[in-house]
């Protein structure tokens, strides 16, 4: 029940108090915007993601499908002229023939189909690729969150650490404390500092995979997600309809090509003219017109190597679509392992952390009435920090498993 208020105090400071605690010159600053949205970082991010050059090409064979679907002839008309003339010079003939290819029964519909499947295979693979991009984007926010949290829990332990140096050192100076303490505390407060340069380091690295995939350095100011109800991986899926869609475009394909049987039929229009120059006994003096018709056959022969290729690519798709299933359930059982692992160690690590903070307490009082020494009270405050470091991830890890777990299922922010 606490999770919800949980989360926006871990989350909320990181961003706004990171850029003050940077200890390194070297930083990629990131800008959080209050109006940016999941979904609509994730539309601004395909806009300018490599993949849509492809996707726009897809379109565009779309078109060119539609447009050869549409047209009335089933290839290229050809025009074809002959001249011959007598040797003497007196007789001339000439012809004028138009060839016209014809679409076989059923042909014209098949080669439809294809634009008509093309059209669904380019929108399946925008969607896809949108899947893909979103969870890439949400691998990257999380990964910040995480880092940035470690930054600030690296933070909050060396001002600890420092404040524990001033103590001693005062002690020392009064003679409660031999000078091996302060020796000791300086040692502890210059591993926080070099812990502290590493968790920035890490920061700066989470940022620049993130600005990388999104070309921005503005993030959203809230990206969390609700869990969606979803138990299993459905047909809807977007990289299963991506694939499918490829299967569909290929049966079309391979349908049409049946079609074509042994070849395009034709039909030939031409005109005859036979004139001489002279009066001359050999010559018609005519002109005629005359239509032939071409119907090709026994070309199944040749037609089998593209079929044979076309099936050999449809049965590759489909082994790719069974693979493809496969590998989605098993990244599915994953995210709900770690999502049932991370809500049942965010309460025993709370646990923990409640403990350790009242240990650590009683520990400090101890220390400074001369209980205890201060090695080992270091030790007690080391524990102590690992807890409420692991309470924080757990947090935050669950969220990111809402999100990872609706990136395994196909659901889009």
């Amino acid at each position: 029940m606490f999770l919800p208020l949980l989360i926006p105090l871990l989350l909320t400071p990181i961003f706004s108090h990171a850029e003050n605690l940077l200890r390194v010159e070297h930083h990629d600053p990131m800008i959080v915007d209050a109006q940016l949205s999941l979904a609509k970082l994730v539309d601004l991010t395909l806009e300018k993601y490599p993949d849509m050059q492809w996707l726009n090409a897809l379109e565009n064979e779309v078109a060119a499908l539609r447009q050869r679907g549409n047209s009335w002839t089933a290839g290229v008309a050809t025009a074809g002229f002959r001249y011959q003339e007598a040797t003497s010079g007196t007789l001339h003939y000439l012809d004028g023939t138009v060839q016209v290819p014809l679409w076989n029964l059923g042909q014209r519909d098949a080669v439809q189909r294809i634009g008509e499947k093309a059209q669904f295979d380019s929108s399946m693979q925008s969607a896809a690729t949108k899947w893909r991009v979103a969870g890439l984007i949400r691998a990257a926010l999380w990964d910040i969150s995480l880092q940035e949290l470690r930054q600030q829990q690296a933070q909050i332990e060396l001002t600890a650490a420092e404040q524990l140096a001033n103590d001693v050192k005062r002690r020392v100076q009064a003679g409660d404390l031999a000078q091996t303490d302060e020796l000791l505390v300086q040692t502890e407060v210059l591993k926080k500092r070099s812990a502290l340069t590493l968790a920035e380091a890490e920061v700066m690295h989470a940022r620049k995979r993130y600005s990388s995939i999104t070309q921005s350095t503005k993030v959203p100011a809230t990206y969390q997600e609700t869990l969606t109800q979803q138990k299993e991986i459905e047909q809807t899926h977007p990289a299963l309809q991506a694939v499918n869609s490829q299967i569909e475009r290929k049966q079309a394909e391979l349908e049409a090509l049946q079609l074509v049987g042994s070849g395009q039929s034709s039909v030939a229009v031409g005109v005859n003219s036979d004139r001489p120059s002279n009066a001359d006994p050999r010559s018609n003096n005519t002109e005629s017109f005359n239509i032939g018709v071409n119907v090709p056959f026994g070309g199944e022969a040749h037609l089998a190597p593209q079929t044979a290729a076309l099936n050999v690519e449809l049965n590759k798709l489909r082994a790719e679509r069974d693979q493809l299933f496969r590998n989605l359930e098993q990244n599915h059982h994953e995210a709900e392992h770690n999502l049932q692992i991370n809500q049942a160690e965010l309460v025993i690590t709370n646990e923990l952390k409640t403990v350790a903070e009242k240990h650590l307490k009683m520990m400090q009082l101890s220390f400074s009435v001369g209980e205890i020494d201060l090695i080992d009270l270091l030790k007690i405050q080391s524990q102590t920090q690992i807890a409420v470091l692991a309470a924080k991830e757990r947090a935050i890890m669950l969220q990111r498993d809402y999100a990872f777990y609706n990136q395994a299922v196909g659901v889009l922010p």
